[in-house]
């Protein structure tokens, strides 16, 4: 170990550039790859709902300057004749959906009014018509679904009577209620809590319409409400197997059935708005992944030029050692173990900026810590990438006959 640290200290400066290096690349390449797994899993998330058998459309004046009643008779047209299609099982209104990026309402909820160390804000209201339960695949853990009679004309801004029953998922109903059960107890909605309802059932699993730091994954409920209530809002419909795509193209022209003067301004299956929404999250995934190769390419080309350099300067030594006895595989193991301790030198420091770099990407992009454990993996891909790169060079080296030593330099 000795003779190879003495060598090294006579080349400081290529050392040093190198593990400056390897520490560059060990502190974004652990990072990423935390990233990278982040988004993975962020992208596999389970929705709550039937992913595979949702077709949804949203149309143009459905209630603009209507009246209650006249937006309510359109609907039920619109949701009769979507209901009859060819292999449509069930057909609803909502004003958002699960991961669908858009119209969500976010409301203060608390269980007793007047205490502020109740009051839970950011809390997404996904409303929904009679068998909104039923048509997305809503897995209830606890309670019950709606029954006919609790649906109302109900919206969050106006003036309106709540609804006199709500389902909670299980994220909101622990934070409201650690350790009790939920079912029965009272919730009160807006900041003045003017409007009680009661929760009838809980759900384990439902995901909201935008996933961020303010509303978090889960913390949602489903309040039931007529079709005029959901102003701006979606039909969704649940097709047989096989259906989705066959209804998802005569869809059109069923509800152009209804009202020729309509337009349609959106309809998509709903795996392919999941998929949407994760657009950019995929982009980032495969921009990361370049990053990596580039840097551990540049990596393992910084080693295999330096340690080409040094076995063409080492020649005679290599030739000298190989003259008094030393093998091959010892001329190969010394270039490996130099290399090994330059890398590990880097790791060393790399470790402690992937930290430092984690903190930064904390507090200026919302990214949870780098858990120390990703520190390891991107430490032996290095170790790994080191020694492959060094095992061409260390070959050579092996390959200097003693008969080196006799000639001049």
């Amino acid at each position: 170990m000795h003779p190879i640290i003495s060598a090294l200290k006579h080349h400081k400066t290529a050392v040093i550039l190198m593990v400056l290096e390897i520490a560059l690349t060990c502190a974004i390449v652990s990072n990423a790859i935390f990233i990278i797994g982040n988004r993975l899993a962020a992208m596999h998330v389970q929705t709550g709902v039937v992913d595979n058998e949702l077709v949804w459309a949203r149309s143009s004046g459905l209630d603009q300057g209507a009246s209650a009643a006249s937006a309510t008779s359109r609907a039920q047209a619109d949701l009769a004749a979507l209901r009859s299609m060819p292999g449509v099982t069930s057909a609803v209104m909502v004003n958002s959906l699960p991961l669908s990026n858009m119209n969500a309402w976010g409301a203060c909820v608390q269980r007793r009014p007047g205490h502020t160390k109740d009051l839970v804000c950011n809390v997404i209201l996904y409303a929904g018509t009679q068998g909104t339960v039923k048509t997305l695949g809503i897995k209830l853990v606890q309670g019950r679904d709606f029954l006919p009679q609790e649906y109302v004309n109900y919206f969050p801004f106006d003036d309106m009577q709540a609804p006199p029953a709500v389902i909670v998922t299980r994220s909101l109903a622990d934070r409201l209620w650690p350790g009790k059960d939920p079912l029965g107890q009272p919730l009160f909605l807006g900041d003045k809590a003017r409007d009680v309802t009661h929760v009838v059932g809980v759900v384990g699993h439902l995901v909201n319409p935008r996933i961020n730091k303010y509303n978090g994954v889960e913390r949602n409920l489903l309040l039931p409400v007529t079709a005029a209530a959901v102003r701006g809002g979606m039909y969704v419909l649940r097709t047989a197997p096989g259906a989705r795509d066959a209804t998802l193209r005569d869809l059109p022209k069923v509800l152009d059935g209804v009202d020729s003067r309509r337009i349609i301004t959106e309809r998509h299956s709903y795996a392919q708005t999941v998929k949407d929404y994760f657009h950019d999250d995929r982009a980032l995934i495969w921009l990361l992944l370049v990053v990596i190769g580039c840097l551990l390419a540049l990596s393992a080309l910084g080693v295999v030029g330096l340690s080409s350099f040094w076995v063409q300067q080492r020649t005679h030594q290599i030739g000298i050692r190989r003259a008094i006895g030393a093998t091959r595989r010892d001329i190969m193991l010394y270039f490996q173990i130099e290399n090994l301790l330059i890398v590990g030198a880097g790791i060393a420091l790399g470790s402690l900026c992937a930290v430092v770099l984690s903190l930064f990407l904390m507090k200026h992009y919302e990214l949870p810590r780098l858990p120390l454990g990703y520190l390891p993996i991107g430490a032996l891909v290095l170790w790994a990438l080191g020694q492959l790169a060094v095992l061409g060079p260390a070959l050579r080296a092996a390959a200097v006959p003693p008969v080196v030593a006799t000639r001049s330099v």
